[in-house]
């Protein structure tokens, strides 16, 4: 097996990220600080209820997560927890925003990475 196909989390664990978020990494991180180290059961209730508009996306990548656990590796779903999940920054797009005397202020529209792995419980 060479290098370039190694599996990049352990065999009992499975992975997920998303590569284009529009919203900051800081923001985003609140809101993975939310679900680390519980059980994807009780992370998925987690995001469902917040009231943070970037939930909803974190919530996609979790459940892709618990997917590729199941579908991909055949872990048991019952046992998963989020063992990781961190954020990183992605590209900025700069936009202008015209202001008073002709002039024009720099708007910057962030996007952010998000990576989850989860991972089966151990007796």
């Amino acid at each position: 097996m060479s290098n370039a196909n190694a599996r990049r989390v352990a065999a009992n664990e499975a992975m997920a990220v998303c590569h284009a978020i529009r919203s900051s990494a800081r923001k985003l991180n609140l809101v993975a600080a939310t679900i680390r180290g519980k059980s994807a059961e009780k992370a998925v209730a987690e995001l469902t209820f917040s009231k943070k508009r970037i939930a909803n996306v974190v919530k996609e990548v979790l459940q892709s997560a618990i997917a590729n656990a199941e579908n991909n590796h055949q872990l048991n779903i019952d046992k998963l927890f989020v063992k990781e999940a961190y954020t990183g920054k992605g590209l900025v797009m700069k936009r202008m925003h015209a202001r008073g005397r002709g002039r024009g202020a720099r708007v910057l529209k962030p996007f952010s990475k998000l990576t989850i792995v989860v991972a089966e419980r151990g007796e």
